[in-house]
């Protein structure tokens, strides 16, 4: 090194301690670890929410399609993820889809009542979208499905409690 020049041995020096302090020992070329829980319906029931709104039966009082699979899958309030409680639903609706290319069905993404309009439009787009994607990765085509967003137009429950929003905050898969 050149030692007539102590500024430079000094911005070489701090350079150095830099690039070590900012190494990791994490591989890049790994994948990350993903967490995989089974939770049985009644461990489901007795949880507590995560957003600490009360768990409500959305099935009560529901008829169940002619098909036999079921086409409802609700979210917690300001989620748009989807729970694996309705795993089985995305699942058997997709393999429908698979199973018959000419079929195409529509997710109808649907708030409940809270919140402004454009903000609920655009939730109930991200939800349907989540459905949508879910069942595109089981084997649907993008072809076969399309998301719309009805927002807080459309609820399934006129009523102003935590019971109504719940059977509200949902996507519906209708055939087309």
């Amino acid at each position: 090194m050149n030692t007539k020049h102590p500024a430079l041995l000094i911005c070489s020096l701090a350079t150095a301690a830099w690039l070590v302090g900012c190494s990791s020992p994490v591989k890049l070329d790994q994948s990350a670890p993903v967490e995989t829980r089974t939770i049985t319906p009644s461990q489901a029931a007795s949880a507590p929410s995560q957003s600490g709104v009360a768990t409500v039966d959305t099935t009560a009082g529901q008829a169940i399609p002619a098909s036999g699979v079921d086409r409802v899958i609700y979210f917690d309030f300001d989620s748009d993820v989807v729970k694996d409680t309705y795993r089985p639903v995305v699942e058997a609706n997709a393999a429908l889809l698979k199973a018959d290319r000419t079929k195409k069905e529509v997710a109808e993404g649907h708030t409940d009542e809270r919140g402004g309009s454009e903000y609920n439009l655009a939730l109930g787009q991200r939800r349907a979208e989540a459905v949508v994607r879910q069942m595109t990765l089981l084997g649907a085509t993008d072809a076969q499905l399309e998301a719309v967003s009805y927002g807080k137009e459309r609820p399934a429950d006129p009523g102003h409690d935590e019971s109504a929003w719940a059977k509200n905050r949902r996507v519906e898969l209708r055939s087309k």
